[in-house]
């Protein structure tokens, strides 16, 4: 490039930097190219030759590739190109990863396939090991570790987790972690709840009577006894008759069954309305609870069920337990097999823990508990929604959920009672609860009301007698029944 002293005199004005860049450019393109196409050329050399001893590597490999800056014209130029002996350890080093990888895949697959299918479980004391199978493949941890031990339920497993009272391979994880095959998941102890708690609330009550020794309220569906189960604080220990019972009583209540249940002789199911009763001191307490221990007072509930009933009246006299697939639910004992449903609407079927007979039959017979129920029929209804029974119910014994469990074993779950089969949403029924939402249940509660109550006082012993009307989404179902009676 001619240098600007070089230009003629009335030339000068005009600049050489553009040549100078544009020179400058094409050259940095042209070394550019060059070192690609040399590393190009590098990587793809057959490096076999090399065994990696010292000597060999002392000496540098060398390549020949051609300029990319070469004339059209001519024999290409040929210039060598060196590779050193830090090059080679890298190359080979990077070689030596791939292959260590690609046989940690074909390790791990070859001892995934000798896995089980199912998960293993292995009990030692307080500890519970399982090892995940390949059908746990990407199973949430909550929701494998309930499978795998249905005595917990989920909300107790995932206390477990936040614990960290559940460990996966040696480590915590969250409840959110997917297990893989062979994955260690181990669960020490038993679950931890935060302490129940009862305290006073302004909760309106219904009382239908009360003394100076008992009281008796009639409870709405939807309202828990006492404190118990729930996802949160607030949702185990408020909103409870409890709750509601200490604020209007001021602490009048009998002590007996603790300072969780304060003045509670006798339980309702959570969405079961009517009639329940509340002692007001220690000596009325013992006396009631004398009572439904021999039972000398009278409690009967109307009911309506699904299907008609063959009787017009009957006795059901079957133990029952806590159904051992679901514990949550309890179920009827026959003979030696607990009766369960795998889903709804589909008929009980014996619960797959039962299969070891050396065991679980001898278990589960000692934990049922003898239950007696007696049903008359009030009406029956053949409608276009299906075919109903109004039953009016008296129990002799007061089991979890015992007009329910004892109703389902007979085929007859009761109306809105879907944890025991019973649809949830009724054909041709609308209620306002339903009517604009065609996924909400027909009846949001079981049609189940505790409706008579009769005794003699337990201090005075003077004859007691209480009735309380069906609440109005009940009687409003009815109507609509009714209407559609065939």
């Amino acid at each position: 490039m001619p240098s600007k002293n070089m230009i003629r005199k009335g030339k000068r004005r005009q600049s050489v930097r553009a040549e100078y860049r544009a020179a400058r450019d094409s050259a940095a393109e042209a070394a550019e190219a060059q070192r690609r196409e040399q590393e190009r050329l590098l990587f793809d050399a057959d490096l076999n030759k090399a065994d990696g001893s010292p000597e060999e590597l002392a000496e540098p490999a060398t390549i020949e590739i051609a300029p990319v800056n070469e004339q059209r014209t001519g024999t290409p130029r040929r210039t060598k190109v060196q590779t050193s002996p830090k090059q080679l350890r890298a190359q080979r080093a990077a070689e030596a990863k791939r292959a260590e990888k690609a046989a940690l895949v074909a390790h791990k697959a070859k001892a995934e396939a000798l896995l089980p299918e199912a998960a293993v479980i292995a009990v030692t004391g307080d500890e519970r090991a399982i090892t995940a199978g390949q059908t746990d493949r990407d199973s949430r941890l909550d929701q494998f570790v309930t499978r795998c031990l249905p005595d917990l339920s989920r909300s107790r497993v995932q206390l477990l987790i936040d614990s960290d009272q559940v460990r996966v391979n040696g480590r915590a994880e969250k409840a959110r972690y997917r297990v893989q095959p062979g994955d260690a998941v181990v669960v020490t102890g038993e679950p931890q709840p935060a302490p129940l708690r009862a305290f006073a609330e302004d909760i309106p009550l219904t009382i239908v009577y009360e003394d100076e020794d008992l009281a008796v309220i009639d409870k709405p569906a939807g309202m828990q006894v006492h404190a118990g189960s729930g996802a949160t604080d607030d949702a185990r220990n408020s909103g409870t008759l409890v709750n509601a019972l200490l604020h209007h009583f001021r602490g009048r209540l009998s002590r007996v069954g603790g300072e969780l249940r304060p003045g509670i002789v006798h339980r309702l199911d959570k969405e079961t309305s009517g009639l329940i009763l509340v002692a007001k001191n220690d000596q009325a307490h013992q006396a009631l609870a004398g009572m439904f221990h021999d039972h000398t007072l009278e409690k009967r509930y109307i009911a309506l069920v699904h299907r008609p009933v063959r009787s017009e009246q009957g006795t059901i006299a079957l133990p029952i337990a806590r159904d051992p697939v679901r514990r949550t639910r309890m179920t009827v004992q026959s003979g030696q097999s607990m009766l369960t449903t795998a889903s709804h609407g589909r008929p009980s079927l014996r619960a797959p823990e039962e299969r070891d007979e050396d065991d679980l039959p001898r278990r589960n017979k000692r934990a049922a508990r003898e239950a007696v129920t007696h049903y008359r029929v009030l009406e029956r209804l053949n409608t276009a929604a299906g075919d109903f029974t109004l039953l009016d119910v008296e129990i002799e014994t007061g089991r979890t959920h015992q007009i329910r469990v004892h109703m389902k074993a007979l085929g007859h779950p009761v109306v809105g009672d879907t944890l025991y089969g019973a649809p949830r949403r009724i054909p041709a029924l609308e209620t306002e609860t339903s009517g604009s939402d065609p996924e909400a249940p027909t009846l949001p509660r079981n049609f189940l009301h505790a409706a008579h109550l009769s005794l003699a006082h337990p201090i005075t012993g003077e004859p007691l007698a209480f009735d309380a009307p069906l609440p109005p989404e009940l009687e409003r179902i009815l109507e609509q029944l009714r209407s559609e009676t065939a």
